[in-house]
């Protein structure tokens, strides 16, 4: 069991709350500093941090997985196998502030945490059956040595989905897909690694946005590499900080 699960830190609830619900998620955990939200495909978890703070408006890489012990016992397997004279990918139990994790750690040191997830009301692994089936939760990992990051998602289990038009072996940026929903990206970048949140829809972008408009969000429709993105203010933004738009793109045809 694999799902896809970022943190996003915030002094914004409400203003996220309003935002994820017009885009068709459902509020499945309300907690005081914690809400959780599923979409068609993944889940998003908000975690309230005061204004200003260093975490404010950042987001943290990461995924729920349905067993512990045996999640931590294959990504490390698989990471020994990786056949290469570098240290693999690594799963360690750890105890987190929320219980019980485990923590990912890839080649360059970067890690994250698989949390446990925890069933649905009908014994199964899904989500929210109210939520939008078109809205994909995607969370990315910028990494330096982005073909070394995407090894690390091979072992966590994901499946590679190519990018139209990408290169596989350079993989300057690469997707694959959480059998239990959302998307993990890895795209190039630099300084220490870190992560980054989006969306995708595989419903009609513009359709979308006039929904979003007229529940009061600024959003627009942007061409860029082809793909057709849709940019929503920021809920983070506050008039004063420069917070980029967030952005929802159009699923890719893969054939």
């Amino acid at each position: 069991m694999l799902r896809v699960r970022p943190i996003h830190f915030t002094s914004r609830f409400d203003e996220w709350e309003r935002l994820l619900t017009d885009l068709g998620m459902v509020k499945t955990v309300d907690e005081p500093t914690w809400r959780e939200f599923d979409a068609g495909s993944g889940r998003l978890a908000l975690h309230f941090t005061e204004e200003g703070s260093a975490e404010d408006g950042t987001t943290s890489f990461g995924v729920e997985v349905g067993d512990l012990p045996e999640f931590a016992r294959r990504t490390t397997e698989a990471g020994a196998a990786a056949g290469t004279s570098a240290a693999g990918t690594t799963a360690e139990l750890v105890d987190a502030d929320r219980g019980p994790s485990c923590r990912v750690t890839a080649a360059d040191g970067f890690s994250f945490l698989a949390d446990p997830a925890k069933h649905a009301a009908d014994g199964s692994w899904g989500g929210a059956a109210e939520a939008d089936p078109g809205v994909a939760v995607v969370v990315v990992w910028f990494s330096e040595d982005a073909v070394a990051a995407a090894r690390t998602l091979r072992d966590i289990g994901a499946l590679p989905r190519p990018i139209p038009g990408g290169d596989a072996d350079t993989a300057e940026s690469e997707a694959f897909t959480a059998k239990n929903g959302g998307i993990l990206m890895v795209g190039a970048g630099t300084g220490a690694a870190s992560a980054g949140l989006g969306f995708e829809y595989t419903g009609d972008l513009d359709a979308l946005r006039e929904r979003l408009v007229e529940a009061g969000h600024e959003a627009a429709v942007i061409e860029e590499a082809a793909v057709p993105t849709l940019h929503v203010a920021n809920p983070d933004a506050d008039g004063v900080a420069a917070h980029p738009p967030l952005w929802i793109s159009a699923a890719p045809a893969l054939g």
